[in-house]
């Protein structure tokens, strides 16, 4: 049992495999209803998406590139979202966590929630040979590497945007939450082996001037697919000794019967019916240089 502001409780992580956006969206937020009600653990979701762009709730329209109608002709839904954040990518070679975790009454703060999930990811990556680091800027808000040296993180551990100017640096980890009554949806999205091609349609996050990379792309060997056994015992480890408390992967029949008890009893559409806003009806779209 590893001790933390979580001591005492149990987590349960469960492997969704590859679903798609809204489906996941709708599951947590059930699974945040149930958990408020304490039917359910401090809950952790492993996934991988469907090719999906999202908005946050400070998502600006222009940050998505190319037209509504190219997006779906390459595969690739678009969603409005309840998490902080502006325009991100989601897409299969992606580990994204979402954990439905109840903070109260002793892990009260945002920041350093948010400063866990990038802790987690950083560890993750640092397994790879992937030197990460947190930069706490809003404007930068996630994990990157230097792509000059990806072995090492050469910058101050809470590196800010004034301190990494210049600085050839990648983003390679986003965070994004919902906490509603303190208890937490959305996560964070660590790109592995992701299609990087797929963020040309998109401004990531609002931020122009750096790109994305993956721990492909930076030559990570031996890393471990999104949904493997190691790479989930990993995962689990590293939520453990941040959060305390003992946890368990849960078995694939577990997993089923969560997904039956809470699926969404409406479609998503009509839980969201300002979706599908953004966007022309030009099926043409030119990369950004």
């Amino acid at each position: 049992m590893s001790t933390g502001p979580f001591d005492g409780r149990s987590l349960v992580v469960h492997r969704l495999g590859r679903i798609g956006y809204a489906e996941c969206h709708a599951l947590q937020e059930a699974l945040l209803e149930a958990r408020q009600a304490g039917e359910v653990p401090d809950t952790l979701l492993l996934l991988e998406h469907d090719p999906v762009v999202t908005l946050g709730r400070s998502a600006k329209e222009a940050n998505i590139l190319a037209p509504r109608e190219f997006l779906a002709s390459h595969g690739i839904d678009v969603h409005e979202t309840g998490r902080g954040g502006d325009v991100t990518y989601h897409g299969p070679g992606q580990l994204v966590a979402y954990p439905i975790f109840d903070l109260k009454p002793t892990l009260e703060d945002v920041r350093k929630y948010v400063r866990i999930l990038a802790e987690i990811m950083i560890e993750l990556a640092a397994g790879y040979g992937i030197g990460a680091g947190y930069v706490t800027d809003k404007t930068l808000l996630g994990v990157w590497v230097d792509t000059a040296s990806p072995g090492r993180w050469p910058h101050p551990a809470d590196a800010t945007a004034e301190s990494l100017h210049g600085a050839p640096i990648a983003k390679l980890g986003a965070i994004g939450v919902r906490l509603s009554r303190w208890v937490t949806m959305h996560g964070f999205a660590l790109n592995i082996s992701t299609n990087l091609a797929h963020f040309q349609y998109i401004i990531p996050c609002n931020i122009p001037d750096h790109g994305v990379t993956s721990l492909e792309a930076l030559g990570a060997e031996d890393r471990d697919t999104p949904m493997s056994d190691p790479l989930a015992a990993k995962v689990l480890a590293a939520f453990l000794a941040r959060f305390g408390g003992e946890g368990r992967l849960a078995s694939p029949a577990e997993t089923a019967r969560l997904r039956q008890t809470y699926a969404a009893p409406k479609q998503y559409s009509e839980l969201h019916p300002n979706e599908g806003r953004v966007g022309s009806a030009s099926p043409s779209f030119n990369a950004r240089k």
